[in-house]
């Protein structure tokens, strides 16, 4: 089962820029999308049928063009769960799964902290997010979190650390926060089989930055403990253009 997680900074402009012919040529089975900035009426929903994702899953925040979440599968999943049933969040459409035989898939976007109210907000959402997180291990063990974290983890994962240190994104707090997560039960399963550094999923539209690999690493497929024997592969595709996120992916062998 192969898994890709995709920041796209909206899907509209992303299928503008190849989106589609790249998933095929990619073909996953499912595909985790965050940013998504659309209403599912706002979209062709025959397109991704097309590309062979019949099964495809919408779930917008009420402020319009804004943050989204989606989960495209080729085969029909057994339930799907729109939020997280926390008030403080769902209305900003950041959480979606979908649950199959062998595995759960969520796609993820959690909020960025670009100012000290939107950083409070953050904040909030991470520590609500991970009680959640730990009630809903408990009824699903294989679970897996997709997305984008808006954390850079360690100063592997950023390619100025001293620079940024004070920067939401590589805040103390935040990395913590990671260290927590990934102690309650999860793999970094990009880490988990690739220790070298300059890899990166994010880069600034500033500076040439993406062409200079200039970037953070802020996105992750995040496994549950017990799916740790089923991962065969984890990469990242700085290659795909159509977002300033690139994809990233996991492979499980069921």
């Amino acid at each position: 089962m192969k898994v890709i997680s995709y920041n796209v900074n909206g899907i509209r402009a992303a299928i503008k820029k190849g989106f589609l012919d790249w998933l095929k040529a990619a073909n996953p089975d499912v595909i985790c999308i965050q940013e998504t900035k659309a209403q599912k009426e706002q979209l062709d929903l025959q397109l991704f049928e097309d590309a062979g994702y019949q099964y495809n899953y919408w779930f917008s925040a009420e402020k319009k063009g804004y943050s989204g979440v989606a989960v495209l599968s080729k085969t029909e999943p057994n339930k799907v769960t729109y939020g997280t049933g926390i008030e403080t969040m769902d209305f900003e459409g950041r959480n979606l799964r979908l649950d199959f035989d062998d595995v759960s898939v969520m796609s993820l976007y959690l909020p960025s902290g670009t100012n000290d109210a939107r950083l409070d907000f953050k904040l909030n959402y991470m520590a609500e997010f991970q009680e959640y997180v730990n009630e809903l291990k408990k009824e699903i063990p294989n679970l897996l979190i997709c997305g984008d974290y808006n954390i850079c983890h360690e100063a592997i994962d950023i390619h100025n650390p001293k620079q940024n240190k004070n920067t939401s994104g590589f805040l103390p707090v935040e990395r913590k926060w990671i260290d927590d997560f990934i102690n309650n039960g999860f793999i970094d399963t990009f880490r988990f089989l690739n220790k070298e550094p300059h890899h990166y999923s994010w880069w600034s539209y500033r500076a040439n930055a993406r062409n200079n690999n200039k970037g953070w690493r802020i996105d992750y497929c995040m496994a549950s403990e017990p799916l740790e024997a089923k991962i065969e592969r984890a990469f990242i595709l700085p290659e795909a253009k159509h977002s300033d996120h690139c994809p990233i992916g996991v492979e499980f062998k069921f």
